[in-house]
């Protein structure tokens, strides 16, 4: 018999969840959605799970997002369907862990992109271990952040969110405390130490406090700066021209910024930028529903096809983006995406 995608199962005052997809980095399929989904509802009722702890199998991954090449190859093949049900059913699995009753603690340790982090970003307590390694790199495949950073990136320290949620840049352990992507930075070989404690029954804060280690951030004063400064421009072509004009005065840090977001899709850039803007004002449904109109219209678009045949597919690095230029992509073409569904809207359970 071949292993589960997920490992569900208790230990002492704990239900664990471990994310089994290790040669696929842990990348999310809808099965895993509703296998994390059931387990939530049947501890939620029992009395013996005092929390809930998610963690991803093997060392490289967390889990490093969707099934984007599944997802990939069935719309390509005309079926929309398949994955409009799986991003209703994760944006759900999103809600019901960020409302969920009991403490529910991710233990992060390597790559969490995508999917990923909205298994664990959303949970009561997030301990990043040596091998974490953060991106939303959606607008590289032009896709657009989603899985909750509409709520979450525009609610970290100043244009922070809106500068990962533009360039996609990577955000590793140390820097991520510091950053608000987690609460505590502990040693990889602390994680089941932290487990053994939670099992037995240990407060999930206190254990993980007790275990952590210093976090010393490795982006620079200067480089905040620059993330602030620029990253509140209105448009994607204002945040542009500032980076230059950073650039032009010397910092090489802004340089590579601005090199990084043309290489983007410039639709996915002004969609994710229009998310940073209306975001801090929208609770959690609010922004779940609006990911699921956004997914509605990219799922029926062109620049996710393009975007996962040259970074997944065929690897060669080079999508033909549709519009190709950023001055190209008008304010009505990004309110389309944003424009409610009426009966499709996403269904939500009530509060």
């Amino acid at each position: 018999m071949s292993e589960p995608e997920v490992i569900v199962e208790t230990r002492g005052r704990v239900g664990l969840l471990t994310l089994n997809r290790p040669q696929a980095l842990n990348a999310l399929t809808h099965g895993m959605v509703r296998d994390i989904a059931a387990a939530l509802d049947r501890w939620e009722r029992d009395a013996a799970i005092g929390c809930v702890v998610v963690r991803g199998a093997g060392e490289k991954a967390f889990c490093a997002g969707g099934d984007i090449r599944q997802l990939y190859e069935r719309g390509k093949a005309g079926d929309v369907g398949f994955g409009l049900a799986f991003w209703a059913d994760e944006y759900r699995l999103n809600l019901r862990i960020k409302t969920y009753p009991k403490p529910y603690v991710a233990l992060i340790d390597g790559i969490v992109m995508g999917g990923g982090v909205g298994v664990s970003e959303h949970g009561s307590l997030r301990v990043a271990g040596d091998r974490f390694q953060f991106a939303m790199p959606e607008v590289g495949i032009g896709f657009f952040p989603d899985v909750g950073a509409t709520h979450f990136l525009p609610r970290l320290p100043g244009k922070v969110g809106t500068w990962l949620a533009l360039t996609g840049e990577r955000v590793r352990g140390p820097d991520a405390v510091a950053l608000g992507l987690a609460d505590v930075h502990a040693p990889s070989a602390a994680m089941e130490t932290l487990l053994a404690a939670l099992a037995a029954g240990e407060a999930p804060e206190a254990a993980a406090r007790r275990l952590a280690t210093p976090s010393h951030p490795q982006l620079t004063d200067a480089d905040r700066g620059v993330i602030d400064g620029c990253f509140e421009g209105h448009t994607v072509a204002e945040i542009l021209a500032g980076l230059d004009s950073s650039a032009a005065h010397g910092s090489a840090f802004a340089a590579k910024q601005a090199a990084t977001m043309r290489t983007k899709s410039p639709t996915s850039l002004a969609i994710a930028l229009r998310q940073m803007q209306i975001g801090g004002g929208l609770d959690f449904a609010e922004a779940m529903r609006t990911e699921y109109r956004i997914v509605s219209r990219v799922a029926r678009g062109r620049d996710f096809y393009e975007g996962v045949r040259a970074v997944i597919v065929d690897k060669d690095n080079a999508p033909r983006w549709s519009p190709a230029a950023i001055g190209d992509v008008s304010a009505a073409m990004v309110d389309a995406y944003f424009a409610p569904l009426g009966d499709d809207e996403l269904k939500l359970p009530a509060a």
